[in-house]
């Protein structure tokens, strides 16, 4: 049988274009001021899993939790070539911390059944936690291979990959199930496919349709991507959102860079001897 692999994806707020209205009253990230991204790292975590079914055969989910909107990167991940795409959404998630979000991860997970290998990307850009993938792993019980760079070899048994360390590299084996993060440098993702945003770009989740929509004749199509909600997966609402996260923000501060003296040189020979002999001056340079 192929191997089955989930990929954890996440829509990310775009944190190159942060803005004063970044930030709500209460300290949470106030999302609909900006952007809305498919977290990079994911994007690596989700070439390693194609990489893995094109050279050993497997079904790759693509799986993600958010509103509505957090269709758009699973529809994404179907152009780059998942078989499946699930969005976990229901009113009673949001806030969830990274405790919170790996608990409802992790219910989804075993809602699944058997799975092989789990991937996700090594940290999302929003929170910069690296939390959520070990999380995931520790509540289910699961190994886990942290900074995986490049998979060595694989079989239904175990599998064998390189994982970046601060010293280099160092080649890790591990029983199935594991679940591996994955950092940026590991690979360069593989663009959408042109065949397969013709076929799916139509692909919706219930909760972007609108009501009374024919579920049905989107399934037969191909074009339905599945919705989970906190029934489906059979989870505590007090364990979910912001009553199951215990993390609070106390305090915001605004940090503002001030500019300082400062003394243009000019690009000649003068200008250069003059800025060469005050950096010698300041001990810059001896």
């Amino acid at each position: 049988m192929p191997l089955s692999i989930v990929v954890l994806i996440k829509q990310v707020p775009d944190t190159t274009v942060v803005s004063t209205k970044a930030m709500k009253n209460d300290g949470t990230l106030n999302r609909s001021a900006l952007p809305a991204v498919f977290n990079p790292e994911d994007l690596n975590a989700l070439e390693m899993a194609l990489d893995i079914r094109d050279r050993y055969g497997a079904v790759v989910t693509a799986l993600s939790m958010g509103p509505a909107h957090a269709a758009e990167v699973l529809r994404e991940a179907l152009y780059m070539g998942a078989d499946r795409a699930i969005l976990l959404t229901d009113r009673i998630f949001a806030g969830s911390d990274t405790l919170a979000t790996s608990l409802v991860l992790s219910q989804a997970i075993r809602h699944l059944g058997a799975v092989d290998l789990i991937l996700c990307g090594r940290q999302a850009i929003d929170g910069n936690t690296a939390q959520v993938g070990p999380q995931v792993a520790e509540k289910l019980d699961m190994n886990q291979i942290t900074y995986v760079d490049h998979i060595e070899q694989i079989d239904a048994v175990k599998c064998s990959c390189w994982r970046e360390v601060e010293e280099g590299r160092e080649l890790v084996e591990s029983k199935l199930p594991v679940l591996l993060t994955v950092p940026a440098t590991a690979n360069m993702p593989r663009p959408f496919s042109a065949k397969r945003i013709m076929r799916l770009k139509n692909a919706k989740a219930p909760a972007e349709l609108a009501p009374g929509a024919a579920l049905d004749a989107l399934a037969r199509r191909g074009l339905l991507i599945e919705e989970w909600s906190a029934r489906t997966i059979s989870i505590d609402a007090a364990q979910c959102g912001l009553a199951g996260s215990p993390t609070r923000v106390q305090k915001i501060e605004s940090v503002v860079l001030a500019g300082r003296e400062f003394k243009k040189f000019e690009p000649d020979d003068d200008g250069i001897r003059t800025l060469l002999e005050e950096l010698i001056a300041d001990y810059t340079f001896d």
